[in-house]
């Protein structure tokens, strides 16, 4: 972070997959793990996600706008307690939104001005925690997906849209880092293979790692 011989500067990963480190100010982050916590209280709280399988996930989960189950959206907790899944708010789509923009460095212009966000998946992880490769893809939306990181810092695998496999890139994403990844790397394949406990700022107060990721859904549901 500060101080560092060679400080971390925006790369452009793959086309259209952009990481800008400390994008968050601090008191942004203080904010966002407050709001976090709230949104992680029942009903439509933090879960334990199970996958159709029999897996289950190591990071848990809480969503906002819709939620989100393997392998689609609904309107209430379906695989939790039942309860309607709390609202995106107005602020937290903005936000995304304005990631977007810095990521791609359009200002206020451009399709990001008016990307409807309406989804939040928040996911908790421990100094075990773990996501295999996936990719976003039931949305039926194209918008950039926006990734932003709170806490313990992480190896996140950044991959092709072909396969889960190799190539890819590994990224270490730290609190207050954005992530977004659009166009041609929309569908890429990604996912954390290792935390790495202890290294979040201590000033934050957060134990684990907190991952906030928007997407626009681009759906109708009843």
């Amino acid at each position: 972070m500060n101080g560092e011989l060679f400080p971390r500067e925006r790369t452009e990963i793959a086309p259209g997959a952009v990481h800008v480190p400390d994008w968050l100010a601090p008191e942004r982050q203080r904010e966002l793990l407050a709001a976090c916590r709230t949104w992680a209280r029942p009903p439509a709280g933090l879960r334990t996600v199970h996958t159709p399988g029999g897996g289950t996930m190591t990071a848990r989960q809480v969503c906002l706008g819709l939620h989100w189950y393997p392998y689609g959206y609904a309107r209430t907790a379906v695989d939790g307690d039942g309860a309607p899944v709390k609202p995106m708010p107005d602020w937290l789509a903005q936000l995304g939104r304005e990631a977007v923009a810095c990521a791609y460095g359009r200002g206020d212009t451009g399709p990001a001005a008016e990307a409807a966000y309406d989804i939040a998946l928040i996911n908790f992880y421990g100094g075990d925690s773990r996501m295999g490769m996936h990719r976003d893809s039931d949305e039926k939306s194209g918008a950039p997906v926006v990734s932003l990181s709170l806490g313990d810092s992480c190896v996140f695998r950044f991959g092709t849209t072909a396969s889960r496999g190799r190539p890819y890139t590994d990224v270490e994403l730290r609190s207050g880092d954005l992530f977004v990844f659009g166009g041609p790397a929309r569908l890429a394949y990604h996912g954390v293979p290792k935390v790495m406990p202890g290294t979040g700022p201590a000033w934050l107060g957060l134990t684990g790692r907190l991952n906030l990721t928007l997407r626009v859904s681009g759906l109708d549901l009843p």
